[in-house]
């Protein structure tokens, strides 16, 4: 039988890596792809779905935190670290690296030469760190017992 200790922050971490891997490693690039679609038009797109991915992540970060500190059920430290990390991660993203794409993608739309960066290399490198550390995280929460 499979028990679930914090269903709400199972739904959250699953939902959560949903959201990171349709946005951010579907839909980024292939939006480009698409007929009519330059560049300025594929940049301003795309900063309006990354501004909305972040606030809904921050919405699913909010409810596992809720739901971890109001739980009665107590969990281990590494498990809690599957959580803080992907928590820190968006934090870094939020106050930094977001405002330092969304700098560079506005000087591209107004036609001026932006010098290359590693900038999207380290977006990237923190989705995977993510979608590990909150799978990680929602298999932690099943407690499989074998009959």
């Amino acid at each position: 039988m499979t028990t679930v200790k914090h269903p709400i922050s199972l739904s959250s971490a699953l939902l959560w890596v949903g959201f990171v891997c349709a946005i951010s490693f579907l839909e980024a690039w292939l939006k480009f792809r698409a007929p009519g679609i330059t560049v300025p038009l594929g940049l301003g797109i795309g900063r309006l779905v990354f501004d909305a991915l972040n606030k809904v992540e921050w919405v699913f970060a909010i409810a596992i935190a809720f739901e971890l500190i109001t739980s009665k059920i107590k969990t281990k430290q590494r498990v809690n670290l599957l959580y803080v990390v992907p928590l820190l991660l968006l934090l870094v993203q939020t106050i930094w690296l977001l405002p330092a794409l969304d700098v560079r993608a506005e000087l591209h739309i107004q036609g001026q030469h932006v010098p290359s960066s590693s900038l999207h290399f380290y977006y990237v490198g923190m989705e995977l760190i993510k979608v590990v550390c909150l799978l990680s995280f929602a298999l932690s929460n099943l407690k499989i017992e074998k009959k």
